[in-house]
Order: structure tokens, then sequence, then C-alpha cells
């Protein structure tokens, strides 16, 4: 008999986070103001503004400090760190905002209980979730249609992204090759005909097709499909699952039918996004730009102690379109660093100088560009600009990788966000499949994701 089984998507799951860290807080600071008559508290919950303005803080300083984050969220010592992060910088800008929030309290205790309330209800609610919320109960299962050869890399490409994903069998459309292996050490191994009764014995919630090809799916397959369809299971291709797990476009999985895949935004074209877009990109360039002087003097400084060599270095990239133009940024490498032509950057690069780690993890190495985003060569937010002869050399072993010159290269990007900087063909492949998410799904959305994502990766110090 089925059993039913209750499970969340990534998006529910950040949804309830969202909701019920509001909830627990406002519930923890209504009842201890009243209860305890800490005005403070009563004016924070029981007024529009002062409420409006401390759950936007609360949000976006979640969102900043990986809150939100299911990996973070399923750990209890990487959520305390969170959170004592997420509600410190909460409490210190909302006191610190005139007008919009209300007068500091005579009574400065008010603050330091304001602080407990808010820190200690958030961890308990947090807590919870990681104990009961994200445990193996609530884990979706799934059942996988592939041939023997792609299990390993199919499940461990979905498993590794979502904790809370599982595909415990799998179907083989390759009948005649059994991989003996993979029925002992892996996951199960499952027959055509035993398909329906396994889905249903053992509360399986989708069923994933992997393979490229309708026509390995065999007569008797195709109606246990249908039959499982009729009785309400949902049935996906495996590069829809794929795409929404990670927020990465499949390209390795794509053949001749690749246009079904690339129905790109229509923020791509649309004039009004991108006449917003300009105004903010001017904006911040010129934000960029005075912060950058700012820092010039202590730049030079470090650059002759531990540099040792030219401040400032131009380079042809590629951009919009395929046409190159030459960047500016500050030097970080050893002089001559590439006699025998263009390499990949890797970790730990022996041609990075002390000085240029340092402006490499904070991003202050990248502030230049912001010259190239004000002659329109590069935008805000795009795809990693990269020099011809990386592109040539990528673009020849991976098809769709000139894709990501539809748009503007910029600064930061769904692909330097989620990952680190390319040492070798593999990488460029994944940071190539989140340059197509974000062309396929770019938004204003996608943008202030991105830009806080971007703000994590300075203050978490992970620059390459």
């Amino acid at each position: 008999m089925s059993k039913n089984k209750i499970h969340f998507e990534i998006s529910e799951r950040k949804m309830i986070l969202h909701l019920f860290d509001v909830f627990f807080v406002l519930l923890a600071l209504y009842f201890v103001g009243t209860t305890f008559e800490v005005n403070y508290l009563k004016e924070v919950v029981l007024t529009r503004t002062y409420i409006v303005l401390f759950v936007s803080y609360l949000t976006v300083f979640g969102l900043v400090f990986e809150l939100y984050h299911l990996q973070v969220a399923s750990n209890e010592l990487q959520v305390l760190k969170s959170t004592l992060l997420t509600v410190s910088f909460t409490i210190l800008v909302y006191l610190l905002t005139p007008i919009f929030s209300p007068e500091l309290p005579p009574n400065r205790i008010q603050i330091v209980v304001f602080y407990a309330v808010v820190f200690i209800s958030l961890m308990s609610w947090r807590f919870f979730y990681v104990r009961y919320l994200a445990s193996n109960r609530f884990i979706q299962s799934a059942l996988l249609i592939c041939d023997d050869k792609q299990v390993e890399e199919l499940v461990l490409g979905l498993e590794n992204i979502d904790p809370h994903y599982k595909i415990i069998a799998y179907v083989p459309t390759d009948t005649e090759s059994i991989n003996k292996s993979l029925n002992t050490t892996y996951i199960d191994r499952i027959e055509q005909l035993e398909m329906a009764s396994f889905v249903n014995e053992n509360a399986v919630s989708e069923i994933v097709i992997a393979s490229q090809s309708s026509e390995v799916i065999t007569p008797e397959l195709y109606q246990q499909l249908m039959r499982l369809l009729e009785s309400g299971k949902i049935i996906r291709d495996y590069s829809q699952v794929y795409e929404s797990k990670t927020q990465r476009i499949p390209v390795q999985y794509i053949a001749r039918d690749f246009y079904r895949f690339f129905p790109f935004s229509r923020s791509n074209q649309n004039k009004l996004y991108l006449s917003v877009v300009r105004i903010f990109e001017i904006i911040l360039s010129l934000l960029g730009l005075f912060f950058g002087l700012i820092l010039l003097p202590f730049i030079i400084v470090g650059n002759v102690i531990a540099n040792r060599g030219g401040l400032f270095y131009t380079q042809k990239r590629i951009g919009k379109d395929g046409v190159p133009f030459e960047i500016l940024k500050l030097r970080t490498m050893i002089k001559n660093a590439e006699l025998n032509g263009a390499v990949f950057a890797t970790t730990n690069d022996q041609r990075i100088t002390s000085f240029g780690k340092f402006l490499r993890k904070t991003r202050i190495d990248e502030i230049p560009q912001v010259i190239n985003i004000l002659k329109g060569d590069m935008a805000i937010i795009g795809p990693r600009p990269e020099r011809p002869e990386i592109v040539k050399q990528i673009a020849g072993n991976m098809p769709f990788y000139e894709t990501r010159h539809i748009v503007k290269p910029g600064l930061t990007g769904w692909a330097q966000v989620n990952y680190s900087y390319g040492e070798n063909i593999e990488d460029s492949l994944i940071k190539l499949q989140y340059d197509l998410y974000y062309i396929k799904h770019r938004s204003f959305y996608l943008d202030l994701n991105i830009t806080l994502k971007t703000i994590t990766t300075v203050l978490f110090y992970r620059g390459q």
C-alpha cells in the first residue's frame, strides 16, 4: 500500500524559513513587550512603519548572511553563526535609522532586551527546523529512468545540491546491459516490470526521465508511466529537475533539440529594463569610483611594499556580441606572469603576489572596471569577460559557450557568486551553466539576488 509522505520543494523550504522567521520574532517581541511592559518592543510591533522597516532589515541581512541557504539552514553551527550576524546587523542598523524607527528608549536596558528577544526567538525556531523539518523524515524520494552508465553522475548531480532530495532507485533503459556493481554498492536497480509496484510501495513522489531519446522508452515502460501519471504521480524530464535544483542549465544533456532549453528572458531585449539597469549601473559605478579614490593611497602603499610593479594593467577581453575590449584592473600577479601564453587561474596560484591575494579576496582589484562600465563595455551583472585565447579554447570543446556573449559581461554575475574561478574546462562548463541560467531567467529579482550574494562573497572573504 502506498504511504503518504510529506516533502518540501526548495522554494517551499525557503518560504517556510522566511515566514516563520518573521512570525516567531514578532510574536516574541509582542509577548515580551506586553507581558513585561517593555514599551520599545511594543512600538516595534504595533507601529506599521516600524514593523515594515524591521522586517525589511531582517530579510535583507538574512539573505546577506546566508540564513536562507539550505545547506547553512540544516547545520546547527552554521545557523548559529548566520543568526548571530543577521540579528546583530539588523538591530544595529535599525537602531541607527532616523525617523522611520522609534526613538531610542531612555532606559538602555530595553535595547539589550530587544536584541536578546530577537536572537533567542530566531535561534529557537531555527534549531527546531534543523532538528525536525530538515530531518530525513521530510526527504523527497524519486525514481530515476536512465542508462546504467549514467546513474552515478545523474544522482550526484542532484543530491549534492538539495540535501532533502533522494533518488532511491533507478530503472535502466538499456535493459541488455547490467552493471552489477550499481545493484549492490550504489542504489537499487529496478526492472521495468517492477516499477509501478515499487513507486507505490516506497512513497516515490516523482519519476525522473533522463534518457535523451524517446526510442529507449519501451511500450511496456510507456504504459506503466501512463498509469502512474493517471494516478497522480509527477513525471519530469531530468533537465527540468536539474535546472530547478541547481539553478544551472544542463548543457551537457542537451542534444539537437537545444532550442527547447533556451527561451531566453525577455529582459535581454526589454528597453525599459535595460534603461533602468543602465541608470543604476552609472550611479553604482560613480559610487565605486569615489570609493576607489578613497582607497587609492592605501592601495599604492600596499602595491609598493608587496606587489613591486605597476599598479594597473589592461588586458583584452571578449564583450557583448564577441567584440573585444580592453579591461582595466589592479595588478595582482607578478611581472611576466604569462610568458608562455594565457592559462587558467588556479587555487593558490603561485603567480599571485601576497598583496594581490588580498586584492582578489576582497574584490578590490576589480574596482577599476567601473570605468569599463561607464564606457559601456561591461555591465554590473553579467557573465565574466574572458580572454580571446581562452574563449577560443573553451568554445572549441564546449557547445553553446559563445551564447554567453549575447549580453554584456559583468563585474559580478550568477556564475561568479555561485562558483569559484574556473581552473579548467570542467569548471568552465559549470560556470557556463550558471551564465546560461542567468541569461534565461534575467530579471530585477535575479539581479537583486546576485547583488546580495556579491555582498556575502566580499564579507566572507570568498574572492579568488
